[in-house]
């Protein structure tokens, strides 16, 4: 019998084949995500400082001082007031603009178009721009006196300056949601709604039974989204208070900022980063684990 030959090549080998083409992004995965983390988790354990010095080992020293520092737990507690104040209104608003604009009216690309904007200007432009409008000569006071309301010093009250913040965070984050939510609302058949009228179904029963589930993997999405958006502000607080007054407007990633680059004291910033990081996975999953059990 005369020999077949085949020609094999390395592709036919799945395995092989597969890991080479997932090599180039598993490289990059390693470089700039698995690499980073993992040296801030070893960084958190150390002291001393990036210079001839170098740096030194000290255990849970770092952990230990936060657990101790009265400042941490202002600033964490500013985070998760921070983080829930603008998660639930930055998911409610854009709903209900979305099944607004879901319907036929009038200049409906244009309202599309305008509560979009603001995804798209520099945080930092806005933050600008936010803090001229409150300042306490601005624009919002003005306002407010035309009605006989005194002069509120929003950026320098311990209790008006956060409201600020979280005000920039859901006009920031309110447009790219609404969009979001526009997409998950044409991906819900129509039939739904058909059936749910025969029913004798109502417009608030039709939202609540029929858009609502319809709308869970775009809620999963956007939640989780708004979540990573949230806990990794800095920009509002650099731009507009600085943390302030009193430390009432620190947010852990200004914080850690403060301690790397001010006081230079990177094994402790780093410390407070993994607190950030375990924080942000923990809140992730549980907002994965309510959204997404029934789907």
């Amino acid at each position: 019998m005369p020999k077949i030959y085949t020609n094999k090549s390395w592709l036919d080998n799945d395995t092989f084949a597969a890991w080479t083409f997932l090599a180039p992004a598993l490289i990059l995965l390693s470089l700039f995500v698995i690499w980073p983390i993992a040296y801030l988790f070893y960084l958190s354990f150390t002291a001393g400082s990036f210079t001839s010095t170098g740096t030194y080992w000290i255990g849970l020293k770092n952990y230990w001082r936060l657990l101790l520092n009265p400042d941490f737990w202002q600033v964490l507690g500013n985070t998760i007031y921070f983080t829930l104040a603008t998660i639930i209104p930055s998911l409610i608003i854009p709903i209900g603009l979305a099944v607004l604009l879901n319907r036929s009216l009038a200049f409906r690309g244009m309202l599309r178009s305008a509560y979009f904007l603001p995804s798209i200007i520099s945080l930092v432009a806005a933050g600008l721009g936010f803090r001229w409008l409150f300042q306490n000569s601005g624009p919002v006071n003005t306002f407010l006196n035309l009605f006989g309301i005194a002069p509120i010093s929003w950026l320098g009250d311990t209790f008006w300056a956060m409201p600020v913040l979280i005000i920039l965070s859901i006009w920031k984050q309110l447009g790219f949601n609404m969009v979001v939510f526009l997409a998950g609302l044409q991906a819900i058949p129509s039939t739904r709604y058909e059936a749910a009228e025969l029913d004798g179904a109502n417009a608030w029963q039709q939202f609540w039974h029929v858009t609502l589930p319809g709308l869970r993997p775009t809620l999963i999405f956007a939640t989780v989204t708004t979540a990573i958006f949230t806990l990794r502000s800095f920009e509002q607080v650099y731009v507009i208070t600085g943390g302030g007054p009193l430390n009432t407007t620190n947010l852990l990633v200004y914080y850690i900022y403060q301690e790397a680059f001010g006081q230079f004291d990177f094994g402790y910033a780093a410390a407070a980063a993994t607190i950030l990081l375990f924080f942000t996975l923990v809140l992730v999953y549980l907002q994965l684990r309510t959204w997404g059990e029934e789907s």
